[in-house]
Parts: structure tokens; C-alpha cells; sequence
């Protein structure tokens, strides 16, 4: 009877989603909160604001000011029952505090876009200049995640085909692709498409309002024309891995903007088809 009581008061956030959906409060990931913070909070007011909301995974990402502060941020996130679940670009002192903890987030890093003369030679010199990383993450087992950043590196078709490249040629089966609909307003209007050539290398997909180019890019969840349909198609393509939200407004207390997006996607859920 309490395990059925647990589950319910669970499924009641999203409108009847049940525990195990990714759009479950505690299943989705708080990303772009540290340097964005307008209050600047340090690690254990991070944590403490992190809990208030009910969330319980974080995607780090840090400034050089923050490398100090590393090691409190992994004891505060053991401290308040929370996942490191990403962690953003590389760092020899992140890394080895994962190692001593032994945390194994994914890392979220950025192609480079590479000049050649053919897409097949894109793809493979994109590739050659992630290997160091994609041995270190491998060793450290963690997984390697591509990162939407707009460019030629951002489109979903040369992640698809980067990923696809390192796995056959690299045994890298832990690469994948981290996708933000911040950085993927080109896309709105063929987003299932991309979704669909995506969808076998998705390690997390960040949310966002979205407009028409990009008017503005950072909205909050529920604001904008078209990311209530693109959720929809979330579902429709059966995308069933973790959902990230984010702060990424500098003039904003995370807390206020991670609690707006909160309350936006789950307007937005309750107006979707059960």
C-alpha cells in the first residue's frame, strides 16, 4: 500500500505520467545553473535550492573561478541525495575527483567543425579530434556526449553520422549525442526528422520555449509558438531518455527561472494527448 501511495503522489506532478516517465520531476536534469546564477550561489546553496524545487539531477557546468569548488559541489550533491549526471567539456581535476568518488557522469563536449573537402572527410577529421576524449571518457566510464552548438558540428545529421563513425571504426559505444533545442531553432520545422535520425545516440535532450528565429533564444518553457509540439513529438517518436531544463538567463536566479520552466512544462504536459 505505501509503494502504491509513493507512485501516485509521484505521477501527480505531470498529470498522470507515471514514476518511471523521463518527464518526472525528479527524473529531469537542472542544466546551465552555475555560472548563469544571478545570486552566484556556492555549492551548498546550490544544493539547498536544487532540493526546495525537487529536483534531483544536475549537468554541471563551470567557469575557471569554479574549479576551487569542485570537490564541495560533489560532496554537497552526496549530501542532499543528488545525481552528478553530467558534467560540461574536460578538466584533469574533474576528472580525477571522479575517479576518488567514483562518479561516472556523462561529459558533454562540443564537436569542432572541420574543414575538408568531402562530408566523409568532416566526419572522420570531427572524429580523429575527439579521440583523446572519447579513450579518457571510456576509461573513466563515462559517457561522451555531443553537443549542439550550432555550426556544422551542431546539425543533427553530422552528430548522427560522428557517432555512427566512432562506434564502427572506434568501439566507442559510449558516444552519443546531448541535443538542446536552445541551439536547434533551425530544426523546428523538421524537428521530427532530426529527432528520428537522432533518437539511437541520445544520452539527454535540454528543453527550451522556442520562436522563430530564435526570437528570443533563452524562453521559458510554455512561452513559445512551437515547443509544445515539439514535446509532442518527443512522445510520438518515442524518446524515452533523460530531458534536461535550464536556467541560462544571467539576469535571473536560477531558482526563479528553473521553477518557471517547472511550471511551464507541466502546463504543457497536462495539454497533451494521454
Amino acid at each position: 500500500m505505501n509503494t502504491l501511495i509513493t507512485i501516485l503522489l509521484t505521477c501527480s506532478w505531470a498529470t498522470g505520467l507515471c514514476a518511471a516517465d523521463n518527464f518526472a520531476k525528479d527524473k529531469l536534469v537542472a542544466w546551465c545553473i552555475v555560472p548563469f546564477d544571478a545570486k552566484q550561489r556556492g555549492p551548498a546553496a546550490r544544493a539547498e535550492m536544487l532540493t526546495r524545487l525537487g529536483l534531483k539531477r544536475v549537468a554541471y557546468d563551470w567557469r575557471a573561478q569554479h574549479v576551487k569548488e569542485f570537490e564541495q559541489e560533489i560532496l554537497q550533491y552526496k549530501k542532499h541525495g543528488l545525481e552528478f549526471f553530467a558534467f560540461w567539456s574536460a578538466h584533469e581535476e574533474a576528472f580525477r575527483l571522479f575517479e576518488k568518488h567514483k562518479l561516472h557522469p556523462q561529459i558533454w563536449k562540443t564537436l569542432p567543425s572541420p574543414k575538408a573537402d568531402s562530408q566523409e572527410s568532416r566526419v572522420a577529421a570531427a572524429a580523429k579530434a575527439m579521440l583523446p576524449l572519447v579513450k579518457r571518457t571510456q576509461k573513466l566510464s563515462c559517457k561522451l556526449g555531443l553537443y549542439n552548438h550550432g555550426g556544422w558540428s551542431g546539425e543533427p545529421e553530422n552528430l548522427a553520422a560522428v557517432c555512427a563513425y566512432l562506434r564502427r571504426h572506434h568501439g566507442a559505444q559510449h558516444v552519443g549525442i546531448v541535443y538542446n533545442f536552445h541551439h536547434g531553432h533551425g530544426h523546428i520545422a523538421d524537428f521530427e526528422k532530426s529527432l528520428r535520425l537522432m533518437k539511437p545516440f541520445l544520452l539527454c535532450l535540454n528543453l527550451n520555449g522556442m520562436n522563430d528565429g530564435a526570437k528570443p533564444k533563452i524562453l521559458q518553457l510554455g512561452r513559445g509558438k512551437h515547443e509544445a509540439a515539439m514535446i509532442a513529438i518527443l512522445r510520438k517518436v518515442g524518446y524515452t531518455g533523460p530531458i534536461g531544463i535550464l536556467d541560462h538567463r544571467s539576469d535571473t536566479d536560477t531558482e526563479v527561472a528553473l521553477r518557471e520552466n517547472l511550471v511551464g512544462l507541466k502546463a504543457i504536459l497536462k495539454s497533451l494527448p494521454q
